[in-house]
Formats: C-alpha cells, structure tokens, sequence
C-alpha cells in the first residue's frame, strides 16, 4: 500500500529528475549563465524547491553532467596506464572531442566550467591530464611547447561541430582532431576521409 510518506520520496525523486533534465536541457541551450529561476520554471518546481535539491548552480552542473565527466575521468586514467602516452594522449583528445561533437549540453560544462570548478573528480582529471601530457612530452612524440590548456583550444575549435547531425557531426570531429594531432607532433598520419561540409554551416 503507497503512505503518504512514500509518495512524497516518490515525487521528489521525479522532482530531482526532471530538474537535472531541464538543467540540461537549457544549459545545451542556452549556456551555464541560465539563471537557476528558469530552470525552476521549466521543470514545473518552486525555486525553493530546486535550491533544497540543488543549493548552488555549480552543485547543479555537477549532477547535470556527472555521467559525462565520470566518462571523460575513465578515459584519461586509461590512457595513463597505457604503455606507449603518445597513443594515450591521442585516444583521450579524440574521445573527448567525440563526445563533445554529439552532446551539446556537455560542451558547455566542459569548455565553461573544467579546470576551474574543482571538484575532486575534475581536479584529479585535470592533474592525470596534466600528467598525460608530461609523459608524452618525455616520449618525444608531442611537441615541448603543448600546455595542458591547449585542450581548451581543441574544444573550442572542436565545438561548433556538437550543431550538426550526429554521423556528420562525428566524421567531422574525427578529419579535425586527425588534423589537430598531426600539428602537435612531428611525423605523419593518415588523415580520415574529407567530410562534405557546406560553408553555409558556419553561417548557420
């Protein structure tokens, strides 16, 4: 038999999701500056009600992005333990680059927010990166000059492709990362394929 108790747990708990999937929503929209009121609006809650769940924005963008930073976190510390670090260091600029090529919500999280919200799990990603990039530096296949904040050129150019359809959206951020690699190193790689890009798409 459902208590008047347990259906309160119930719809906090739809209350609490439907927070994190506007929250979501709107920042792919819209950016992390959405003010948390439009969020308590959209979701059908009292702001009150957010802030019990949620009492800053930056608590909110952990949660709302918690899966995808939790990926990103896996795929550094793997490449880590990788025996050659230049092969880890492309595999974590080329998975990250992917994701953010087919989530848009997540590009503004990351670009926004990472390093400089720190949270333990983004600033033990951001010192295993750090770390990636001295071990590769120290294999002599990336370049002295690299920073670890390079990576937020490689977003940012990377970005603008998180608007196109999904398989476009995921060759093109493959043929980009493929050219951006190559001028971190020296040497020569196959490049993917040419994608079929109209330049009206910048205008769009």
């Amino acid at each position: 038999m459902t208590t008047a108790k347990s259906q309160l747990r119930a719809d906090a708990r739809e209350n609490r999701a439907r927070v994190l999937t506007v929250a979501q929503e709107l920042f792919a929209e819209r950016g992390l500056e959405v003010p948390m009121a439009a969020i308590a609006r959209r979701a059908g809650v009292g702001v009150a009600t957010l802030y019990r769940r949620f009492p800053t924005k930056e608590s909110l963008v952990l949660e709302a992005f918690a899966e995808q930073f939790s990926v990103c976190q896996a795929v550094i510390e793997e490449a880590l333990a990788d025996a050659d670090p230049w092969r880890g260091f492309r595999t974590v600029i080329e998975k990250v680059c992917l994701l953010q090529a087919t989530d848009r919500g997540f590009t503004a999280a990351f670009v926004a927010t990472f390093p400089e919200m720190h949270s333990e799990v983004r600033e033990r990603t951001w010192q295993c990166f750090s770390e990636l990039v001295e071990r590769a530096k120290a294999g002599g296949r990336l370049r002295a000059d690299f920073s670890p904040h390079d990576l937020t050129l490689v977003l940012l150019a990377n970005s603008g492709l998180a608007g196109l359809p999904v398989e476009m959206a995921v060759a093109a951020s493959q043929r980009l990362v493929a050219y951006l690699l190559e001028a971190f190193r020296v040497g020569t790689d196959e490049l993917p394929p040419p994608v079929p890009l109209s330049l009206d798409l910048v205008l769009s």
